[in-house]
């Protein structure tokens, strides 16, 4: 169970009000081992590198969306993070244009000092969701939805070329996205749906060309005799990748095998070409290839599936045999 946390900082999603206490009392009888047996009873919605999204199911806690980043190990360190967060969020929102859910935060401190940082958002219908939503449409309306995609990530593109001091990184893929009109009982999308961006938890900005998040919070989970190495790729790679159109096309694309739907894949590249030589014609991108995408997913599978095999040996030896505590919720077996 995790440490007894102090309040520090809490600000409710707009237009939601939050039981503070209870997110401090979940905190408090949270297993990170598994979380299911936890005090307050939840489930777990998604996993990140350093974070996990909980449903609470808990009366002043239902209807919102929790993700806890527990790789924080001071104040002094988080505060930044949060500064960043709530700038990215700004500038998405009020000037490249993107529609986000109501969102919100609370951060605690444990007793041994350590903070906790949590997001609150609005909890959203789950077939709106990308990945679910893709399962439910038919091929065309999966174009579709792919194409309105693009569009929202054009704002992005626009708005970096039209501002070089403030540059926005974004992770395009699909499961970051959802229908804001979503209605389960249509079985396509309207014309008069919008796509909310919902996963704003990496802060890709950079101020006068400088880097405004920290690389050093996401390599934290790694284990320690993979940190150097991936601080070479995570550098050089993963704080790049996010900033530039052509490869987030590519991984939003190859985010289709990681979902079961490699057969949508050759009409999708072809709309993103479309896409390239019509409204994107200003940014200037190379024609995107059918093999660069499957040779992009098929590398990122084995960098991935590598890095949660060691990730869960990492946690093996330090609860069962150096009896520490592990900070992170590891996800079971990801189908890919």
């Amino acid at each position: 169970m995790s440490a007894q946390p102090t309040k520090v900082s809490f600000q409710p999603p707009l237009g939601f009000e939050v039981q503070g206490d209870l997110l401090q009392e979940f905190e408090r009888g949270l297993d990170l081992l598994n979380p299911q047996a936890s005090r307050i009873p939840c489930r777990v919605l998604g996993y990140g590198e350093i974070s996990t999204v909980f449903e609470i199911q808990q009366q002043g806690l239902d209807g919102l969306a929790f993700k806890r980043m527990g790789c924080f190990e001071t104040l002094d360190e988080l505060q930044p993070y949060v500064d960043t967060y709530l700038t990215y969020n700004r500038v998405l929102e009020s000037e490249v244009g993107l529609h986000l859910p109501p969102y919100g935060y609370a951060l605690f401190v444990c007793e041994s000092g350590r903070p906790v940082f949590y997001i609150i958002q609005q909890r959203l219908q789950p077939g709106s969701i990308g990945n679910n939503l893709l399962h439910q449409l038919d091929p065309p309306a999966v174009t579709g939805l792919f194409r309105s995609v693009l569009l929202e990530l054009h704002k992005v593109w626009a708005y970096n070329q039209a501002h070089p001091d403030c540059q926005v990184g974004i992770d395009g893929q699909i499961s970051n996205w959802a229908a804001a009109d979503f209605d389960p009982g249509r079985p396509d999308l309207g014309d008069g749906d919008s796509l909310l961006y919902i996963d704003t938890s990496t802060p890709l900005i950079r101020l006068g060309g400088v880097e405004q998040l920290n690389p050093e919070l996401f390599l934290r989970s790694a284990p320690p005799y993979l940190v150097w190495v991936l601080r070479l790729l995570f550098v050089k790679d993963v704080m790049t990748r996010y900033y530039d159109p052509r490869k987030v096309t590519i991984d939003l694309l190859a985010n289709f095998y990681k979902e079961q739907r490699p057969e949508l894949i050759p009409d999708l590249v072809a709309a993103a070409n479309a896409y390239f030589s019509s409204q994107g014609e200003s940014l200037a991108l190379e024609p995107i290839t059918e093999k660069e995408v499957s040779d992009y997913y098929r590398e990122d599978e084995v960098i991935w599936s590598l890095y949660l095999s060691f990730r869960r040996f990492d946690r093996f030896l330090r609860v069962k045999v150096l009896h520490r505590p592990y900070p992170y919720i590891l996800p079971g077996k990801v189908k890919r």
